[in-house]
This record gives C-alpha cells, structure tokens and sequence, in this order.
C-alpha cells in the first residue's frame, strides 16, 4: 500500500501534532461562522445561491466557462473521465497518479477505462515520454483518448509540475486528438509556490479543479472546471453517483471562506515543511527529499530506525505521520505550527539517538 497510518495504540498518547496529511485540517471558528451563516437552496436544481457563487468564483478563477461542486476530489476525476471516455478508451498518467494508485479501480469498475502507467521522476512524466507513449490510431489498440496530470505530484514528493512542460505536454496531446485533465488536488499550493496564478497554471488544459478539503481547510469537497458542455456531462455523471445535493450552500460557504483567506497562507505551510526538511536532514543517516511545497519525504533506515518503527515511536509521542511508497511523509498544514515542527524533529533526534 501507498498509504499506511501507524495502527492504533491504546497506550498513546493524544494527537498533538498532525502530521499525516492536509486533509486532517479542521475548520477554523471563522470558517465554521461563514458555514451558519450561508445562504442556501437546493443544489440539485440549481437553486442554492452560495454554491452557485462558488462555483461562478472556481470557473473565473481557473479561466474555464463553468464549474460543478462536488463532494470530493475523487469524485471529479471519476466523473471526468466518465465524462471523456467510453469504456475501451486509454488515459495516460504518471505510475503514481491519484487516479491509478488512490481511487480504488474506479475508473475501471465503472468506466472499463484503461490507464497506462508513464515513467518518470517526482511523480511526473516527461513530454518526450509522454510522446513516445502514443501510437497511430488502430482497430488493434484501445482509443487514446485522455492525459492526466497531477497537481501537486503527491507521492513523487509533492513536487510541481513546471509550466513549459504542462504546456508541451497540451499542446502534443491536441496535435493527437487527446482531451486534458488537470488533477488539481493542491493545485493552489502549486501556484503559490510558483507564483504563476491559477488560470495560466491551467491555461491549454480542458479541465482541471482544486480540493478544498486539503491546505484549504474546508471539512469536504471540491469544484471541477471546463467548458458548459463537459461540465453539463460531469453533472450527469455527478446525478448518477449520487453527488448531487441539497442545503450544499452550508459546506460551498467553507470553500469561498478559503478562498478569501487561506490561499496566501499556503506559503506558511511551505516554509513549515523547508523548516522540516532542513531538521531532519541535519540528523545523521536521515535522508529527506527537498520539499517544493508542503509535503517532506524521509527515511530514516541509514540512522538504524526502519521508518514504521520511526513511525509508531513519534505516535508514542503524540505526532501522527505515515508512511508512503516505502517512505514516510510529513504533510503540513493550517493546523501545524512552527513551533511543532521543531518539536517534531526534537523528537526524531531522541528516537535516532536512542537507537
């Protein structure tokens, strides 16, 4: 598995300092004050003021022509790629893309897709192996009909994707016939990170969305944007999942609440984790891939501490982390301080001492 928390021990202390991932985030009072406040309706028909806003707010924000909300961010890369393929039909992504590693065969399952697996590091592929990748349209092979990228590249490291290859990589699909789909789960930490804004991250791609339940600090949900005619489609295929709502209004008031106030602060969550990386690789033996945005790598192994030891040594402590792809990964977050990450590689010298 990809994806291991430390089981849970009856003898542990509480969760002090969370570290396992960005969706761990809680909202805040303020959040949680625009949420009783929201004006709401019935999403189902269109009919919920605040949803519809954000929506209107996501669509403009990545330069599409409409946007849907949705329950989660697995639900609109599932509904997308119903939306553009039918079953037979090739998606090509990174080996340790969201849509091959974490969503539970669903495009398999419910769509009969086939997704082939690209090399690369970090997470990413390259356009040259992106191009080598496609073949001549035969009745021997399935239609290739769709490319995706991740938004951060969460297990390559978190890494983000540089906007000259994202735009090689559009432009060799459209000469090919391929649809585009930016999986935009911390696409936002990626443009902050950047400095280049949303819609000319997404610029050249069909559709693309952001997670608001991950550094955005909202409890659930996330809005996918593209033309009116996909995004009617992905409301088909949303009716058909069951992620149509009612009073939706009360959790889409958390996600514009986020969008006022916790984008920039992002950078916060950068630096905590630079901060992390730069501790835990002044530890001997430790080796700790350089973040690019708020997810650090490590394995301790070379300190004599194999990393689901280390892992259920800091949950003794209180810190909560996992492991991932054979290493472990600190995510930070609105909910992780300053003064908790020195803490947290304090108690990292203690365990590597000890040992």
């Amino acid at each position: 598995m990809h994806y291991t928390p430390a089981p849970p021990d009856p003898k542990a202390p509480p969760v002090r300092i969370n570290l396992l991932s960005d969706t761990q985030t809680k909202p805040t009072p303020a959040m949680r004050e625009a949420m009783a406040k929201a004006d709401v309706g019935d999403e189902q028909v269109g009919d919920d003021p605040t949803t519809n806003l954000l929506n209107a707010r996501v669509a403009d924000l990545l330069g599409k022509e409409a946007a849907v909300f949705m329950p989660s961010g697995t639900m609109c890369n599932v509904a997308a790629t119903l939306a553009y393929c039918r079953p037979g039909d090739e998606i090509l992504a990174h080996a340790t893309a969201h849509i091959i590693a974490r969503e539970g065969g669903a495009h398999a399952a419910l769509g009969g897709f086939q997704i082939t697996p690209l090399p690369g590091d970090d997470g990413q592929f390259t356009p040259d192996t992106f191009r080598a990748a496609l073949h001549p349209r035969t009745r021997y092979q399935p239609p290739q009909v769709l490319v995706s990228v991740e938004q951060t590249a969460n297990i390559g490291g978190g890494t983000v994707w540089k906007k000259a290859a994202l735009d090689e990589i559009a432009g060799i699909a459209k000469a090919h016939g391929l649809a585009t789909h930016m999986d935009g789960a911390r696409l936002l930490n990626a443009t902050v990170a950047s400095g280049i804004s949303p819609r000319d991250m997404t610029a050249g791609w069909d559709s693309a969305w952001i997670d608001f339940s991950k550094g955005l600090g909202a409890p659930i949900g996330g809005v996918i944007a593209g033309t009116r005619a996909f995004i009617d489609e992905v409301w088909r295929w949303k009716q058909r999942l069951g992620g149509s709502m009612r009073q939706s209004g009360v959790v889409a008031a958390a996600c514009i609440h986020a969008l006022d106030h916790h984008v920039d602060r992002l950078a916060d969550d950068h630096a905590n984790a630079r901060a992390l990386a730069r501790g835990l690789s002044q530890i001997n033996g430790i080796q700790v891939q350089a973040p690019e945005t708020n997810l650090v790598f490590f394995k301790p192994d070379g300190a004599g501490v194999p990393g689901d030891k280390m892992v259920a040594e800091l949950g003794k402590r209180g810190v909560m982390l996992a492991m991932m792809d054979g290493r472990i990964r600190a995510c930070t977050h609105l909910d992780v301080t300053a003064s908790q990450i020195e803490e947290m590689i304090g108690h990292v010298r203690e365990i590597v001492r000890a040992a």
